[in-house]
């Protein structure tokens, strides 16, 4: 190694530590990710930067998929990022089939193994996008789950009605909370389990990128699924 080359690696030694600590850190325990898309309106919203914990279902190997150790297991409700290879990118999704479940979608309507969801009118005040796409939302509660859908009123998905199918071993059926613009999958198939990347439960800030990128402040530290939805059941 040529004496200029070692002497800057000797100079930087603890930077460059500090960084490949950093990527393992982000790779394989914990990370933060930036939502792109509205698909889990109104839950997050564009310009969100959400806390992942990487190691909510499996210990990895930093910078690949492969699995050291299992430390947990999906459940119905959990929102999960998912670096997809039907989709080639990663993703956002809520899980609403566990291995095994039946599950339909008629009209919006949830369905699970029979049971068919609940849902409540909930107060919500409108988004953004929501002037050019009139929505409703509504506190949807089936199986422990409970939590916020968007539903639109002028540009309802071709995929409102979807199934009954039944969820393979080691996949999971995933929807995005703004039901009628969300690629999930409706569109991908089912995803597999070593394709969850990890779950997230709160948001670490969030900016407005319509304003300048001005900070959302009244999102910062938010939980996703806050307990006190306000609704009032149909």
């Amino acid at each position: 190694m040529p004496s200029t080359a070692r002497k800057l690696l000797t100079q930087n030694k603890g930077l460059l530590a500090f960084i490949a600590l950093m990527v393992v850190f982000r790779s394989a325990i914990a990370d933060y990710n930036v939502v792109p898309s509205g698909s889990m309106l109104p839950t997050v919203m564009v310009g969100d930067r959400i806390l992942v914990d990487k190691l909510a279902y499996d210990l990895r190997l930093p910078l690949t998929h492969i699995s050291l150790l299992r430390l947990g297991e999906p459940q119905r409700g959990d929102i999960v990022t998912v670096d997809s290879h039907q989709a080639g990118e990663l993703l956002l999704k809520r899980i609403v089939g566990l291995p095994g479940d039946v599950v339909e979608l008629r009209d919006n309507v949830l369905t699970i193994n029979g049971q068919a969801a609940s849902y409540g009118q909930a107060q919500v005040r409108p988004v953004a996008g929501d002037g050019a796409d009139d929505a409703v939302y509504r506190d949807e509660r089936i199986d422990g789950m409970n939590h916020l859908v968007r539903l639109s009123e002028s540009h309802p998905s071709l995929h409102s009605s979807f199934g009954p199918v039944v969820v393979p071993a080691d996949h999971y059926m995933m929807l995005g909370d703004n039901r009628d613009n969300s690629m999930d999958s409706r569109y991908f198939g089912f995803f597999a389990r070593s394709e969850l990347m990890g779950r997230t439960s709160r948001i670490a800030f969030s900016l407005d990128a319509d304003k300048g990128y001005r900070p959302r402040l009244d999102r910062f530290g938010r939980l996703l699924d806050p307990v006190d939805i306000h609704h009032q059941q149909q």
